[in-house]
């Protein structure tokens, strides 16, 4: 066989694969070899190598859009100086993602916008860059998309789709009571993660306030016990994130204004 025979039955047999990456970047991976005088296993590693990378950022993509994340927040965006009652050595080893390995519980506690969102999908997007799959959605979406599957004969199915994920997201727990039937689906979901899955749940409400929550100090007690057996807790409560950004703005503005008054 020649070479141009040669050349187009690999191009074929990469297709035939499903090795597009591959097969695109070969006539690219062929010159380099012959400029690098590349041998025969050094070429065919480099163009594996492209669509390794390719299969990984796809991957990735598709873990980024089944997560659902409401923003492009990591761990290292989050702003401890102004933040001190979080620990950044404890976050900094979440983020190994080791407390993936025993099915760990992550709570953030503390009042409305000091971060507590940003830290959870901090910790799923790095789940995510690991290779994991995470899923982010609030108490009240969860318990709509429950009640809904229930209506609809889906409820086995919808716990299914709770229980896969590696890490679960659950933001904004007690910002909205929830009624005796979104209780007991949250309280559902926890209990088929329990020692499975992570969770990592956000709340405005301390530990001794649950009861107020699900109005049922029985699933309330339930649920904690699952929630903190295996379990990081932080209690954030300190300047508001929302507060900060709001006076960082004025100030901006604020001197703008100087400034061209000046001139």
């Amino acid at each position: 066989m020649n070479e141009p025979s040669l050349y187009q039955a690999v191009r074929g047999h990469l297709a035939t694969l499903r090795l597009a990456a591959a097969a695109e970047a070969l006539p690219a991976v062929l010159d380099q070899a012959r400029a690098d005088s590349l041998g025969h296993t050094a070429m065919l590693e480099r163009l594996l190598s492209i669509e390794v990378e390719a299969t990984l950022a796809r991957r990735r993509a598709s873990l980024e859009r089944f997560a659902s994340l409401p923003a492009p927040w990591r761990l290292s965006d989050f702003d401890f100086e102004a933040q001190p009652a979080v620990d950044r050595a404890l976050v900094s080893e979440l983020g190994t993602l080791r407390f993936l390995e025993d099915a760990t519980n992550v709570l953030f506690i503390g009042p409305p916008g000091v971060g507590k969102t940003m830290l959870a999908v901090g910790l799923a997007r790095a789940a995510i860059e690991a290779g994991y799959r995470a899923y982010y959605t609030t108490a009240a979406e969860l318990a709509a998309r429950c009640h809904r599957a229930a209506l609809e004969g889906r409820w086995a199915t919808v716990m299914r789709f709770f229980a896969g994920p590696r890490l679960l997201v659950i933001d904004e727990a007690g910002y909205l009571p929830l009624p005796a039937e979104a209780a007991a689906a949250l309280f559902q979901v926890i209990s088929q993660r329990y020692l499975k899955g992570s969770v990592a749940l956000t709340t405005n409400l301390g530990i001794a306030s649950w009861g107020r929550i699900f109005d049922d100090p029985t699933v309330a007690a339930a649920m904690l016990d699952r929630l903190l057996h295996r379990s990081v807790v932080f209690n954030i409560d300190g300047d508001r994130y929302r507060m900060r950004t709001h006076r960082a703005r004025a100030e901006h503005i604020r001197k703008g204004v100087v400034v061209r008054s000046s001139g």
